[in-house]
């Protein structure tokens, strides 16, 4: 069998976007769209894969620089067909090419396999579509035989009706699109040399033509505005909604769910609405996770709960811990078994031991604290001096009182009880009771002062 080499037509700008990005630079689920399409390619193990720019070529090839990749320069768009004859150039001769488009993200292994494996000289991607309005028509003989795509533009109503419609996704050897691309002209509308004439030039030479039918119209739909970016953004979402709860997650609103990476869960899990993954999240069995939490790149284990509003970035939480509501949970930080991070708390850099709770109002920073400590509201860690990060070590069973500033470094021993309002910088042996605060004074018969 030839090899195969695909080549991705990605040099339009994307006016109707109404932005200065390149359009295919333009993300789904957090990622470029392109992205998106070139994992789906790579499926396919190609040869070479060429990606044709043009408008912000640099931008192109900047964000998919390490991916090995053969960047065509498209300095004049003169159409789809004059994209591919840039490309022709860099690929083997022999070879069968595949040609996808840049917008039309969503594409499935599956389909792109049914055409890859057609024994025809030109097969075309297409699909039918309930208002087929403004798309080329597959135009088949009386005995179904593909032979001809008509634009809108130039079709009879006869042929207006036709619901079957070219995706502009195709397979032909390179010899073949050499041969009809040279016959290809730009008398049209557009003044453009058009991919879809190469269809009515290998039926003249009596060249095999096949028209393969997508099952599913919204993966060959392409994005053209913001409008439609929206729309396959949402239907990109209810497809991996749908993964998760085949696989045992509960949604409590699959159409207020947004993935932007991936996404491993246990059985038993429970999301609710407006959460947002985003990296590489795992979560373990019976986790249950409240509305507008945000979790990027960690580790949930078993049983523990996120409460609403919660930020979850670069952290480990352990079995059976409460987070939340409004925690924030920054990089480095590891929570052992039952571990309470209540509302506006703030860690980062940070260990914390089993059952150790910090309820409240509470910053936590390049810490290393025990198991079953107390942390109570208003407590920081002075962790930084202005040019150096410090570390606080507080032992098991420690209690820390209200309003307590931890000046690092600094080493709280075993249960020993931090008075509230302390300022400590010095360490605190174990079972000390530490007071470090400025003596109350108090003046009788004060007047307070008033206006004039």
């Amino acid at each position: 069998m030839s090899q195969l080499e695909i080549c991705i037509l990605a040099a339009g700008l994307g006016k109707r976007m109404k932005s200065t990005a390149p359009k295919v630079m333009h993300a789904i689920a957090g990622r470029p769209m392109l992205a998106h399409l070139l994992d789906t390619a790579a499926l396919l193990t190609p040869d070479r894969i060429h990606v044709v720019v043009g408008h912000g070529a640099e931008q192109v090839e900047a964000g998919f620089a390490d991916q090995g990749l053969n960047f065509v320069h498209q300095p004049k768009q003169l159409g789809t067909g004059h994209a591919v004859m840039q490309a022709l150039s860099h690929v083997n001769p022999d070879a069968r090419l595949l040609i996808l488009l840049g917008d039309a993200p969503l594409m499935t292994r599956a389909t792109l396999a049914r055409l890859t494996e057609t024994d025809a000289d030109l097969a075309v991607l297409t699909v039918e579509l309930s208002d087929p309005a403004g798309y080329g028509r597959i135009i088949r003989d009386a005995g179904g035989k593909f032979r001809a795509i008509v634009e809108q533009r130039d079709a009879t109503p006869e042929q207006q009706r036709v619901r079957e419609i070219n995706t502009g996704v195709m397979i032909a050897s390179a010899n073949g699109l050499a041969r009809w691309l040279g016959d290809v002209g730009r008398d049209n509308d557009q003044g453009e040399y058009l991919l879809t004439d190469i269809v009515a030039c290998a039926v003249a030479e009596a060249a095999s033509v096949q028209a393969v039918l997508a099952d599913d119209p919204v993966e060959v739909q392409g994005i053209n505005t913001l409008a439609q970016l929206a729309a396959l953004e949402r239907e990109f979402q209810l497809r991996q909604a749908k993964r998760l709860m085949e696989a045992g997650v509960q949604m409590m609103d699959p159409g207020r769910f947004d993935l932007r990476g991936t996404l491993v869960a246990g059985t038993g899990c429970r999301i609710d609405v407006g959460c947002v993954f985003e990296g590489d999240c795992r979560i373990g069995n019976n986790v249950s996770v409240g509305p507008n939490c945000t979790l990027r790149d960690c580790r949930i284990e078993d049983g523990a709960e996120i409460r609403a509003n919660t930020v979850i970035d670069g952290a480990l939480v352990g079995p059976d811990c409460v987070v939340g509501p409004f925690a924030r949970l920054r990089p480095g930080t590891e929570l052992a078994r039952e571990v309470g991070i209540g509302n506006f708390v703030e860690v980062k850099n940070a260990t914390i031991g089993e059952r150790t709770k910090a309820s409240h109002l509470s910053y936590l920073g390049d810490a290393n604290i025990g198991a079953g400590v107390n942390i109570g509201a208003g407590t920081i860690t002075c962790n930084y001096d202005g040019v150096e990060k410090h570390q606080t070590t507080i032992a098991d069973g420690v209690f820390v009182g209200s309003n307590t500033a931890l000046v690092a470094p600094v080493m709280i021993g075993e249960r020993s009880t931090i008075a509230a309002g302390s300022v400590i910088t010095h360490t605190v042996p174990d079972q000390h009771l530490a007071v470090a605060r400025g003596r109350q004074s108090n003046v009788a018969n004060w007047k307070r002062p008033e206006k004039n």
